[in-house]
């Protein structure tokens, strides 16, 4: 059961309006109302509720995923998903200790880590609802690709979830490949429980009742009147005007980027929401106006439970911020701007990368740095479109940042950040200040059926990114590192003189 300690426990008003409307709103989500979040919100939680059923409904998925297991039992994994297809997974593989490659990035020097490998022993899950997500779908050609010039059969690597009848669903089950169906009543970054997350966790050799059971006992404490999921919507509502700090725990590695994304893109819209901050631990110092979260000791809050009981009470605890916040949870309306924001540049290019003097300009770390922290008046955000693997050297510039500024910074890879915070940069309390790091790569890919590259695709969505916080008039700087040890180096090196 998950449990809260530490100070702001003791800040619980149970007796207070907002907790008595928050907990009649409790029992209305436990029976799938879709009109708690006011009538423009209606048609589409109508049909985005089903996470709710998931402790239960996904036993249903139990023996198919023991068929898969044994099957592709001592298979490495290889991920192709964006948003909680991707998170999810990662959370549950570092959690149980177990391998697998998160494919959720479009930086070539990225990509290469899956396509040139040696991949006969393999297993290639490609998860997407529709198939028609970019990044998804360009990995998913590109890894059909290298399994084909390696002589092996995609047939017998590549596995699918999709949503039934879904153009990715026709188009895989012709093919003859290996399709396991998701709920199409249940949003991404709500499908940690469902087959997006339960897959995944099967052919990690974990079985997925483990966290199915958890989750199902935790979520007869939350259908009580008083529980951990309502304490949580309500000291995020009454103890942060916009931020949130989270740190992880070494027992559930992960959890805070998997929290980060559920909550940013629920209720990052109409000017309002609450951004997480991801922190390196509980130690690090954080602006005032932050609540400090952690998973196992030192926080302000110190939320506890294993990772099933997480699962269900951070997704029930988000809706509920959401009546809080008066906004509707389930939809994205920013994402899709980020998606068309890539496919304008790329037809504007005609779908070739055009030589950097044609591009935006640049700035030396030195200018990019002092701006963004003389500029900023809420918070920055760094939008790294690079290596996480090899370039996880520069996850220090959000440390060092913090501590110069005294401002909360939040570090996201780029475009994986897009289908997480990238919707509260947009639609969030408009307070930002950003600073997108592009780079040139070691190699390029090619992506059958496209026109356009790996490194064309990163950089359309870089710029992108780019011109829609430009477009808003938030402070948005560009470094592009043409070595990345040295640029990095350098970045380093400039946030510390500051």
């Amino acid at each position: 059961m998950i449990k809260l300690s530490g100070p702001l426990a003791s800040k619980i008003d149970r007796g207070s309006k907002l907790y008595q409307k928050l907990s009649a709103a409790n029992s209305r989500l436990s029976n799938k109302d879709a009109t708690l979040w006011g009538a423009a919100a209606q048609a589409e939680a109508a049909v985005r509720l089903n996470w709710v059923d998931l402790p239960e409904s996904s036993r249903e998925l139990l023996p198919a995923l023991d068929a898969l297991a044994a099957k592709f039992k001592g298979r490495e994994l290889i991920l192709c998903g964006m948003g909680g297809s991707s998170l999810a997974p990662e959370v549950i593989a570092g959690t149980f200790k177990k391998r697998a490659f998160i494919f959720d990035l479009t930086d070539p020097n990225y990509a290469a880590h899956a396509l040139n490998r040696d991949l006969s022993n393999s297993v290639v899950l490609v998860s997407s609802k529709s198939g028609s997500t970019i990044e998804t779908a360009s990995q998913r050609a590109a890894m059909e690709s290298a399994l084909t010039k390696q002589g092996l059969d995609p047939k017998s690597h590549l596995i699918f979830v999709t949503d039934p009848d879904s153009p990715l669903d026709k188009e895989v089950r012709a093919g003859g490949y290996t399709v396991i169906n998701a709920d199409p009543n249940v949003g991404g970054r709500f499908s940690a429980l469902s087959a997006f997350g339960l897959v995944p966790t099967a052919l990690l050799d974990i079985d997925p009742s483990i966290l199915l059971d958890s989750a199902a006992a935790q979520k007869i404490e939350l259908l009580k009147d008083e529980n951990s999921a309502i304490d949580l919507a309500y000291l995020m509502f009454t103890n942060s005007e916009q931020f949130v700090a989270f740190a992880d725990s070494a027992e559930i590695p992960g959890l805070s980027d998997w929290i980060e994304q559920l909550i940013a893109e629920s209720t990052g819209k109409d000017q309002k929401g609450r951004v997480p901050v991801v922190i390196a631990d509980s130690k690090e110092a954080i602006g005032s106006e932050q609540m400090r979260i952690t998973f196992a000791s030192g926080g302000d809050l110190v939320v506890s439970g294993d990772l099933g009981e997480h699962f269900i009470t951070w997704e029930w605890a988000t809706a509920l911020l959401g009546v809080a916040l008066e906004v509707d949870p389930f939809n994205q309306p920013n994402v899709t701007e980020a998606k068309n924001a890539t496919s304008e540049l790329l037809a504007e290019w005609s779908n070739q990368l055009p030589d950097s003097t044609a591009l935006p300009a640049t700035q030396t770390p030195e200018q990019a740095l002092k701006e963004l922290v003389a500029n900023c008046e809420g918070y920055i955000a760094i939008l790294a479109y690079l290596d996480r693997k090899e370039d996880i050297a520069l996850l220090e510039l959000r440390k060092l940042l913090a501590e110069k500024s005294g401002k909360p910074v939040t570090f996201g890879w780029g475009p994986r950040f897009q289908h997480s915070t990238g919707q509260f940069h947009k639609a969030g309390q408009p307070n930002g200040s950003f600073l997108i790091i592009t780079a040139d790569s070691k190699e390029d890919f090619a992506i059958a059926g496209k026109e356009f590259t790996f490194q064309t695709l990163v950089m359309a969505q870089a710029l992108g990114e780019f011109r829609a916080l430009g477009a808003r008039k938030y402070p948005v700087a560009r470094i592009h590192l043409t070595d990345r040890a040295s640029g990095i180096s350098e970045i380093l090196a400039a946030a510390k003189s500051l």
